[in-house]
């Protein structure tokens, strides 16, 4: 059976309606999984393929956008089915037609204070998932600055280490990570619902103006962590800022935050795809060791 006559099956059987693909049309927008658009004259839907050994990611993913969903928060393209076809894994999400649509960044900024503001039992608190391809670990912590350097600075500097990576940068790391209770001393965040992956890429509006969010990482953290991302690889226009901040206001000390925050990100982008990220990394981790009042290592 080729992959599309299985994933064909997969639908009818989730559905409980018929469906066969007339067409199938390849899509852009990411360099980790094959992406496509199938319908059948009546119906469509978004297909993610990768290879069998990623079906444990998009299990993930499903999950993570069940979660956002049952928030009523944010439209999420709903997970129709997954599994494995023609030895691939897949997942079949609704489609969304997201070409075109207006510009909505206040509905966005307010929706996502609005997920910020569900609350989990503690930090982390969710079954594991992924950032990208990079597994990532969402164990239950009461403390937020532990939850920070265990499982997401802690992780991705050792899986840095297995990359051999400069040897400045894992230095840098091991300092940093006795830094992170004094960067945080005094934050008491509560543990909000997060999108966990919240780049400009990541979102998008219908053809009626409704924002939309997928490709989620999702677990509960410090709400500062999503809004720190979204000034990652481009920002968010200002009026997403205004609407969130109207509802939601911050408190002191977020900027410093941000870049603690946003090392996560680079040191897995690091992981990932290697180059200049490096670079990026340690310059953050001196910019943060010097506000911690701690004199990084020597060259």
């Amino acid at each position: 059976m080729n992959r599309w006559a299985a994933i064909e099956d997969a639908i009818r059987a989730a559905t409980g309606g018929p469906f066969r693909v007339h067409e199938a049309s390849p899509r852009g927008g990411g360099c980790i999984n094959e992406t496509w658009r199938i319908d059948d004259g009546r119906e469509a839907f978004f297909v993610k393929l990768n290879t069998a050994a990623r079906l444990p990611m998009f299990e993930a993913e499903a999950e993570g956008l069940i979660r956002l969903a049952a928030a009523g928060a944010l439209r999420v393209p709903a997970p129709v089915c997954r599994g494995l076809a023609g030895g691939q894994a897949f997942l079949v999400l609704e489609y969304l037609d997201m070409e075109g649509g207006p510009d909505n960044p206040d509905r966005l900024g307010e929706g996502l204070a609005a997920l910020h503001a569900v609350e989990g039992p503690a930090f982390g608190a969710c079954g594991d998932n992924f950032i990208g391809r990079t597994a990532q670990s969402n164990a239950s912590h009461a403390d937020w600055a532990g939850f920070w350097r265990e499982e997401r600075l802690r992780p991705q500097l050792t899986l840095a280490a297995h990359n051999e990576a400069p040897a400045r940068l894992r230095a840098l790391g091991e300092h940093l990570l006795d830094a992170v209770s004094v960067l945080l001393a005094g934050h008491t965040p509560r543990p909000s619902l997060l999108h966990g992956d919240l780049w400009a890429g990541n979102c998008g509006y219908t053809r009626a103006g409704e924002p939309v969010i997928f490709d989620p990482a999702v677990y509960h953290g410090d709400r500062e962590t999503d809004l720190a991302m979204t000034a990652l690889f481009g920002g968010f226009a200002p009026r997403f800022y205004q609407a969130y901040l109207a509802t939601a206001p911050l408190p002191p000390g977020h900027e410093r935050r941000q870049r603690l925050y946003n090392l996560y990100h680079i040191l897995n982008h690091y992981n990932l795809f290697g180059g200049a990220y490096a670079n990026q990394a340690m310059r953050m981790m001196e910019t943060l060791l010097t506000e911690a009042g701690l004199p990084p290592p020597e060259r």
